[in-house]
């Protein structure tokens, strides 16, 4: 493999392909290559786009690609088969039979499918389906009838298939390559991994099946669009060993094709990279939005700057790493100009609906046009979050007019009016804006998106955003604690949250609510007094959907920068070369958060489900808790009920 001065420069501006690398979504695009592409063409850049995320699933999940997985199988030998692989090898013409039906149906392509998927009788079914058990109808009767009603056949078989589409996974997994998963695929050797080594030693192992496949779509991508550069886009630590290994095949095939990383690990966890070895397999790394650090080394590439003059960039020199940033201005976000989605295969993304959750399964069922409101975080104050980085830390806004022409120009592409707004948190007035630009054209989509449970989000507003296609928002309650919420800085108290959710549901719109356990010196008072206003927030008909996750502290984060001001130490890390996010800490209350997240997760389960909302919540807990603090009426006062 190639130092980075080793990749031969193009003699003319070149064709840029960016590459969606496994695993992100089943479901629809990761916008970054739509973004990335769109923005090039406009600049005048030959830019195309791939998704092998995408293609490596329907390669693997097909006829064929399970005829290659028993293959694998019948060599191995037979103590070291799994239940759930015997399962699969005894009943594998069903399998078989069933796999192109099934693919089918969740890519919306044979809907009348459904009434037999539905019927239980068509689909193999393994150990993935026992969690069927867990919803129980209070008649009596079937189950699924309770979870989806009568006329909910789709979304029945929906959720069928996609148990039916994990079980396979878990074969795959258990007989193929272990470190299969559908979203975080080999994370382990990337998520805050100190050193490079486990990463090289896996790709310097004998390819799995999974690789093979991989391998046979990199070349089929490079040999169809023929690109002198391409950018491997990795949002997560779950698509990092399959971004090394597409660019191991790429340089294998064609040294002098330049190979460039971003994306946003990167951006947050490889800030400080100082490992060579990442050169042996990318010419460059980029670092923060990557329009400028990309026209940037374009030009270099074209004979047109030096390359002192890369912005942002890592490159490696006489076997050391260098970091060059050219301090330019970032490209406005007024002028990124429009995504574009044109190469990837709309039609062929799977609708899937492995969980209940309403708002989660917006995030799995359906194909969004993801887009941006405004680049950063107006807010910037959380102490859990990266406040610190260009992502969050840089706000930038864009005229309603302008963002209202690039949705007409997506939908106009795509034929699909459903947005996801991806924004940190996006702003209320920006908001308004949009949406009275949608009126005055009388343009009709959907859309959701994140939030602050700010006052800003007037009852009034909230009709707005309902009448301008608004059907689901989600925000952070965090603790749902004032004391721990002022700590967090996130600017809003539990009441006021009561007061703007409120008005999100009386106008119709779903409202999920991000929760939060283990932030320093929160105590298990706090945390019962915590789900005692989240029981209230569902009683009251305030929220519809919540999901509590552990605190984890970050190395960019306030907390992870000021650790006394949060009453925690932190625990000393490796020596680092690689990967660098997560830092553990100490807390003098010394709760174990662990045991009490299964109560809290448990409890929250139950109230989507309007169970137990009469409940003392400390009967979630296994074992002794105090009792609440909270007034059992806090939320109707607040409510003025």
């Amino acid at each position: 493999m190639t130092e980075a001065t080793g990749a031969a420069a193009p003699k003319h501006p070149p064709r840029v392909l960016s590459i969606i690398p496994p695993m992100t979504q089943l479901n629809t695009p990761y916008p970054s290559t739509a973004y990335l592409t769109g923005f090039l063409r406009e600049r005048g850049v030959d830019a195309v786009q791939a998704d092998l995320a995408l293609a490596l699933v329907l390669e693997l999940f097909s006829p064929t690609g399970l005829d290659a997985i028993r293959k694998r199988i019948q060599a191995m030998p037979a103590r070291q088969r799994t239940p759930a692989v015997v399962a699969f090898d005894g009943q594998f013409a069903r399998y078989q039979a069933t796999i192109g039906p099934a693919i089918a149906f969740l890519q919306g392509r044979d809907p009348t499918i459904a009434h037999r998927i539905a019927s239980r009788a068509f689909l193999p079914e393994g150990a993935r389906f026992a969690s069927l058990d867990v919803y129980i109808d209070p008649d009596g009767g079937d189950p699924l009838a309770w979870a989806f009603g009568a006329l909910g056949v789709q979304d029945k078989a929906r959720h069928l298939a996609t148990l039916y589409l994990n079980d396979l996974a878990d074969v795959l997994r258990e007989a193929v390559d272990a470190r299969f998963e559908f979203v975080r695929y080999a994370e382990s050797l990337a998520m805050a991994q100190p050193t490079f080594t486990p990463l090289a030693q896996a790709l310097a192992g004998p390819p799995t099946l999974v690789d093979e496949t991989l391998k046979r779509l990199a070349l089929a991508a490079i040999d169809q669009h023929k690109p002198q550069v391409v950018l491997l886009s990795v949002p997560f630590p779950g698509s990092v060993y399959a971004a090394f290994r597409i660019a191991q095949t790429i340089k294998a095939f064609d040294p002098s094709i330049v190979t460039v990383l971003g994306g946003g690990f990167v951006n947050t966890e490889l800030r400080e990279l100082t490992e060579p070895r990442v050169f042996d397999y990318f010419d460059y790394l980029t670092l923060d939005d990557g329009e400028r650090p990309l026209l940037a080394l374009l030009e270099h590439l074209d004979g047109k700057r030096g390359r002192s003059r890369l912005v942002r960039t890592y490159v490696r020199e006489e076997g050391q790493v260098r970091y060059i940033n050219l301090a330019e201005p970032d490209v406005p976000f007024a002028e990124v100009g429009t995504p574009t989605w044109d190469g990837l295969p709309l039609d062929r993304y799977l609708s899937i609906l492995d969980m209940l959750n309403p708002m989660h399964r917006l995030w799995s069922d359906g194909r969004w046009n993801k887009l941006t409101v405004a680049h950063g975080c107006y807010w910037k104050k959380c102490s859990f979050c990266d406040v610190s980085l260009d992502y969050i830390g840089r706000y930038d806004g864009v005229a309603a007019t302008t963002l209202v022409d690039r949705i007409a120009a997506i939908v106009q592409e795509t034929g699909q009016t459903g947005f996801h707004l991806v924004d940190e948190a996006a702003p209320p007035k920006a908001l308004k804006a949009m949406a009275e630009e949608l009126a005055r054209r009388n343009l009709s989509i959907s859309w959701w998106g994140n939030i602050r449970f700010e006052k800003s989000f007037s009852p009034e507003l909230c009709l707005q955003l309902a009448d301008s296609g608004c059907i689901a928002i989600s925000g952070g309650l965090e603790v749902a604690s004032d004391r721990l919420l002022k700590l967090m800085k996130k600017g809003v108290s539990v009441d006021q949250v009561a007061r703007v959710t409120r008005g999100f549901s009386d106008a119709g719109i779903l409202v999920h609510a991000y929760l939060m356990y283990g932030f320093p010196t929160q105590t298990v008072q706090d945390t019962v007094d915590a789900l005692e206003y989240v029981r209230q927030l569902f009683d009251a008909g305030c929220i519809q959907s919540g999901f509590f996750h552990r605190f984890v502290c970050t190395v960019h984060s306030p907390v992870g920068q000021n650790p006394e001001e949060y009453g925690v130490k932190l625990k000393p890390l490796p020596p680092i070369s690689f990967a660098k996010n997560d830092v553990g800490f100490i807390d003098p209350t010394g709760v174990d958060h662990d045991a009490l997240g299964v109560a809290l997760n448990k409890a929250l389960y139950n109230y989507m489900h309007g169970i137990g909302l009469d409940e003392d919540v400390r009967s979630w807990f296994g074992t002794k808790v105090p009792k609440t603090r909270v007034p059992r009426n806090f939320i109707a006062r607040a409510l003025g009920d």
